[in-house]
């Protein structure tokens, strides 16, 4: 019975990822490895010809999505734009989409080794969740990949994302404009890198308007409309100041913080006014309409898509980071 790549990567003591990129010709492998897996192939007799029927094979473009503390679910307004994004581009370009997701388990390397003995021929990885040291066995494939929704200095790779600085500076600088006052901060209880630059968004504002970053109230909420609806209750009965205006890391916050506000007899905006972020469904219908930050969702989810067509195309392109801007909605919440 011929060997597998797998059992070939184990013999020579080499990770699954080394030994496939020297057996398809790939980069990414020193010329005296490359040697030593196609004399060991030779040897022990691996079938070359699964790697000539694999080239023929049309192949898929894999949306991973990476999840670890559970903000991130498929069926979220924002997150089913994205997803309808990314299915617009890949038929757009004749590839099939497959969608997988992947946990903060032991199994993670597995799943993550399986993808090369796959149809795969290139990875939409949905990194709103992770941290730099989380991506580094997905950027050991032998597969073009771009990062969505995430973006690491210390990392050298594809990446597509919101201008997070940009949306929550204009937010933050429409409620100092507007009320002359200095705004609060409903910020997620969760860090992940989005909120983080959001989060750098909103300071920016209030420095480039004189004010002092001390002086803004902040509030620790649950990025959910819940959790909150639920924690901003907890705040309000416990008798802490409260600010005359607010930006929020998300809609979410946003709605379930206008929620508890409401139902403890503050008029929307009169007593308080809140501004969102990611322009969901819902911040358009609920009362008052959610002044809120535009994300072109599905228009981000092309460009993640084209950007690994033109890889797949032209592999060993200088990475690239994209940014989508984002446009400041005003609606009676402010």
């Amino acid at each position: 019975m011929a060997i597998t790549a797998k059992e070939l990567a184990e013999k020579l003591n080499l990770s699954a990822a080394a030994v496939s990129m020297a057996l398809r010709g790939k980069p990414g492998v020193s010329t005296k490895t490359r040697q030593m897996v196609m004399d060991a192939a030779l040897k022990y007799g691996y079938d070359f010809t699964k790697i000539s029927e694999k080239k023929r094979l049309d192949g898929s473009i894999y949306l991973i999505i990476y999840k670890k503390y559970g903000t991130v679910v498929a069926d979220t307004p924002f997150f089913a734009q994205l997803i309808e994004g990314i299915s617009l581009g890949c038929k757009n370009i004749g590839y099939k989409l497959k969608i997988r997701y992947f946990y903060e388990e032991d199994i993670l390397l597995k799943q993550i080794e399986d993808i090369q003995y796959s149809d795969c021929s290139g990875i939409i990885l949905l990194g709103t969740e992770t941290a730099p040291e989380d991506l580094k066995p997905f950027l050991s494939l032998p597969v073009p990949l771009v990062l969505l929704d995430a973006y690491f200095d210390t990392l050298s790779c594809d990446c597509v994302l919101i201008n997070n600085l940009q949306g929550a500076f204009q937010a933050t600088q429409h409620l100092i404009r507007k009320y002359k006052k200095q705004p609060g901060y409903l910020r997620s209880s969760y860090q992940i890198s989005n909120f983080a630059e959001r989060c750098t968004g909103f300071y920016n504002a209030i420095r480039a308007s004189g004010l002092h970053t001390a002086g803004s109230i902040v509030h620790y909420l649950s990025p959910t409309i819940e959790g909150a609806h639920s924690d901003m209750l907890e705040i309000i009965r416990s008798g802490e100041p409260l600010a005359a205006c607010y930006f929020a890391d998300n809609d979410l916050i946003a709605v379930g913080a206008i929620k508890a506000f409401k139902q403890c007899g503050y008029r929307i905006p009169e007593d308080i006014s809140v501004a969102g972020f990611d322009n969901i469904p819902i911040s358009s219908v609920i009362e008052p309409a959610l002044t809120t930050i535009h994300v072109p969702k599905q228009y981000m989810g092309e460009a993640a898509v084209q950007r690994l067509a033109a890889l797949m195309k032209e592999p060993g392109q200088p990475p690239v980071k994209i940014q989508i801007s984002t446009t400041l909605l005003k609606r009676q919440s402010t």
